[in-house]
């Protein structure tokens, strides 16, 4: 025999054998025998192989006839049962796969029944590990809760100090921003402050220019009117007429005969006390370079003046207020207004200043004191006289006629007069030295009827050279 039909055989009988008994992981799991179907199969496939054979018998002579005759018969037959014998071959073919589909599934539900084993197995061990787990959780339970509450408090304690930095970055942030928009708001508002300052100062600046101007142009027209007037009387007189008699050679008053300079120390006040009022003429003649003082006195506008570094000088008819100023270091001489003024140049000073001097001049003289005071400034020059102020009724109980050598106390309205008549416009009033601080029962009296008639003892009035 040969080897291949030798491993044939033991294949066949190991598939026997396998059929019979098949590999399984659970024993417990009875699977299907498949030995009596392969039996049956067996058996209807060596019928299947006898189909057209002839019976062995005992050798001789008959039985090679009886064989001869039987092949012919087979010989004969053969086209009858051939389809019998395919149909044979193929149902034992069926019962082959069928076999063979069974073993399969033989094998398929022994791997089944391993798997199953295992899974069991590992059932086995979870429930034994369910079973302790179970057994511990009574004695794991409260720990796990005491921790866990543990963990929520400082998860609480995290999330609220977490929250407290959160706010309190935020107000922080707040207060930066709060603090940055206040302080850009103070900037655009104090940006916006100067701009309106600025514009209104500028606005303000023009509007007095063009009433210097208008000012200006006015008593241009009016100068020229009265020229062609005085041209037209002129022309009158020359045929015939008479001219009033000329005042200008009346003479200035004399110096009075006692000590003017310890006259007023007593009743006009200390230099600290004049001087104190006299600051507020310091903006007005800020920037000028050539300024007289008419009645410079004791010298306290003088002195104001070189604090502001604006250069002065004084004249008076007492030598000894002269000499006063001369010992503070002042520039002052002694010198009549009238014939001083009418020495200078016209347009030859940029600031007059007149203080306790008009009510001192005969009033006939005065026009002409202010004309030439006029025709001395430069175009914008700065002209300021201060006089006791006759609509303060106060003025006559107290202070006017204290001085021998007042004349007749000057009404504002009649001084503007004389300024604007001779080319001083922009013209400003000032009230000062309330009589209720000198004379305290006056507070007594109701406040309109007080400002009305006991207001202030003196006034300052200023204007500008058109």
């Amino acid at each position: 025999m040969e080897s291949a039909e030798l491993i044939a055989i033991l294949r066949a009988v190991r598939e026997q054998v396998r059929v019979r008994h098949p590999e399984t992981a659970a024993p417990d799991i009875p699977l299907p025998d498949l030995m009596p179907l392969v039996h049956a199969r067996d058996s209807a496939f060596g019928k299947v192989a006898a189909i057209g054979s002839v019976n062995p018998r005992r050798g001789g002579p008959l039985n090679l006839l009886a064989q001869a005759g039987k092949r012919l018969v087979s010989r004969a037959l053969d086209w009858h049962v051939r389809e019998q014998v395919e149909f044979n071959r193929k149902a034992v073919a069926s019962m082959d796969a069928a076999i063979e589909a069974l073993t399969e599934n033989n094998r398929t539900l022994s791997e089944i029944a391993g798997r199953l084993a295992d899974v069991q197995g590992g059932a086995q061990v979870m429930q034994g590990e369910l079973g302790d787990l179970r057994r511990h959780w009574s004695d794991w339970r409260p720990e796990w809760q005491r921790k866990l509450q543990d963990y929520e408090v400082q998860f609480l304690r995290a999330l609220a100090d977490l929250q407290g930095a959160s706010q309190f970055r935020a107000d922080i942030i707040e207060g930066r921003f709060r603090d940055a928009l206040h302080a850009q708001h103070s900037e655009f508002a104090a940006g916006l402050e100067r701009n309106s300052l600025e514009i209104q100062k500028r606005l303000w600046a023009d509007l007095e220019r063009i009433r210097l101007e208008y000012e200006r142009l006015i008593f241009s027209e009016l100068r020229t009117i009265r020229q062609r007037v005085q041209v037209t009387g002129t022309s009158r007189t020359a045929a015939g007429g008479s001219v009033p008699g000329d005042r200008s050679a009346a003479a200035s008053p004399a110096p009075p005969a006692f000590d003017y300079g310890r006259f007023a120390e007593r009743f006009r006040g200390s230099e600290d006390y004049v001087k104190r009022g006299q600051r507020m003429y310091a903006p007005y003649f800020a920037g000028c370079r050539n300024v007289l003082d008419i009645g410079c006195g004791r010298g306290e506008f003088l002195e104001t003046m070189r604090e502001a570094g604006v250069p002065a000088r004084g004249i008076d008819l007492d030598e000894e207020s002269v000499a006063t100023c001369r010992h503070k270091g002042l520039e002052a001489e002694p010198a009549d207004l009238y014939a001083y003024l009418a020495d200078l140049p016209e347009a030859s000073l940029d600031g007059i200043f007149c203080s306790q001097v008009v009510e001192h001049l005969p009033p006939e003289r005065l026009p002409e004191m202010v004309r030439l005071s006029a025709s001395r400034l430069t175009r914008n020059g700065v002209i300021a006289i201060e006089t006791p102020d006759p609509e303060c009724l106060a003025i006559f109980a107290t202070h006017f006629y204290l001085d021998p050598t007042h004349t007749r106390p000057v009404p504002h309205a009649l001084l503007a007069f004389y300024l604007e008549e001779f080319g001083v416009g922009n013209i400003q009033l000032h009230r000062l030295s309330p009589a209720v601080e000198s004379i305290p029962a006056l507070a007594s009296l109701p406040e309109d009827f007080r400002n009305a008639f006991f207001g202030g003892l003196d006034y300052s009035i200023i204007g500008r050279k058109l």
